[in-house]
């Protein structure tokens, strides 16, 4: 059973030294990611009141009277999905102002907050925010994962591990929803997904905006997942729908709002003017991608090219959920020149250090596998940490300076584990 309460979390440590200096912490992630699970642990630890807006009667007391609902907390409070009632980020900056105790509310949010305008705003300099992903394979297999420390460390070196093989296919596949992996059988896996988006649409799309065509979400949310780790293409998601590009752009950003699609940016240089600009799109889980795509473990791995093409988004998704309690900030992009030569990620760690990582499903790697992570190598110069091509393969071993090719099941095991 897979239960987010049975598996470390490894963002705790973040939360924790949040909450020790700063009045207002909150975490945001997508539904059913394990946030109240961890809210409320963290909470009991420490003492603090908990109120849940997933109570219709306490979510109508604090739309009511966003005022007299925060003066009335405990000195200490979990507010737990708190995007329910915007109205109360005013009343909490008005009380967090007179009284800046560190750690006074931890509140949790479905909503990406900081793709609304002004919402995020009105706490700035007074509140922290966390991201919450969903399980990472580190979480799962109990191991606090060293690969980010090795790739921007030089600490990768040649060594040999257990290929994944088909395993490959049933982790993509399964995704990272503690409910979801609870479940027996793959197809129950599946059905929770679907009926994990119909509720999303049903509860929270709604209420982020005017949406003239609901039944649309789930339509475009399927697309999308079958474009996932591909360049955003507006026009292709609009075709099958009798909708403007425009009103599909919106719709994208909705289901960004609610983690379920990130779009990943481009990184680019001044002194390189043939770069694509254009950002990619990533299904925020596989398992719920796999899902909608009506893809099993069996059938993903006997599809080589759909299993390629999710495997980057499920790489991108694990290196996220790991860099989310790294201390160090990393941000993501992906390099792509007129040349056609690419890197699937890059990551940029800190104001200088760089890194890129290329995935690829097979089992075998070659010299042209790097040729993007060259360009990369050879445009940032110094900067440039590693460069790893990422395969179902045995063994980790260097391809010139500063490239290695490296198991994918080195994400997030070390040899032995």
């Amino acid at each position: 059973m897979a239960n987010s309460a049975l598996y470390p979390r490894y963002i705790e440590g973040r939360i924790a030294e949040a909450l020790a200096d700063t009045p207002v912490v909150l975490i945001h992630g997508p539904r059913q990611s394990g946030k109240t699970t961890l809210s409320r642990m963290v909470g009991e630890r420490a003492g603090y009141a908990y109120f849940s807006f997933d109570d219709d009667v306490a979510a109508e007391a604090a739309r009511a009277d966003p005022v007299g609902f925060v003066a009335d907390l405990p000195e200490h409070t979990v507010l737990d999905e708190v995007q329910r009632v915007p109205q109360l980020f005013t009343a909490l900056k008005s009380t967090v102002d007179r009284c800046r105790t560190p750690g006074r509310f931890l509140l949790t949010g479905s909503t990406n907050i900081l793709l609304v305008p002004g919402l995020a705003d009105s706490l700035a300099g007074r509140m922290q925010i966390v991201r919450l992903h969903p399980l990472s394979h580190a979480e799962l297999s109990g191991h606090p994962s060293r690969f980010l420390a090795a790739l921007f460390g030089g600490a990768l070196k040649t060594q040999g591990w257990p290929r994944l093989g088909k395993e490959l296919a049933e982790r993509v596949a399964a995704g990272g929803y503690p409910a979801a992996l609870a479940r027996a059988s793959s197809g129950r896996k599946a059905a929770w997904y679907r009926d994990y988006v119909e509720t999303l649409v049903q509860r929270d799309a709604r209420g982020l905006a005017r949406i003239s065509a609901l039944d649309a979400l789930p339509r475009l949310l399927a697309l999308a997942a079958g474009q996932t780790s591909r360049l955003l293409n507006v026009t292709d998601l609009a075709s099958p729908f009798q909708l403007s590009r425009p009103t599909i752009r919106d719709y994208v950003t909705i289901l960004e709002r609610l983690f379920l699609l990130d779009t990943l940016p481009p990184w680019y240089s001044n002194r390189l003017s043939r770069l694509i600009k254009t950002p990619k799109i990533h299904m925020g889980d596989t398992g719920l991608a796999c899902a909608l795509l009506g893809l099993d473990a069996p059938a993903l791995a006997a599809d080589r090219n759909t299993l390629g093409q999710i495997l980057e988004t499920f790489v991108f998704q694990e290196l996220r959920r790991q860099a989310s309690w790294e201390e160090t900030p990393v941000s993501f992009f992906h390099f792509r020149d007129k040349d056609g030569l690419e890197v699937d990620i890059v990551l940029e760690r800190g104001a200088r250090e760089l890194a890129g990582v290329e995935v690829k499903a097979g089992a075998t790697v070659t010299a042209a596998d790097f040729r993007g992570l060259r360009k990369l190598r050879e445009t940032v110069g110094e900067r440039f940490a590693a460069g790893v091509v990422l395969y179902d393969g045995e063994t980790s071993v260097p391809f010139g300076e500063g490239l290695y090719a490296v198991p994918v099941r080195a994400l997030w095991e070390t040899p032995g584990t």
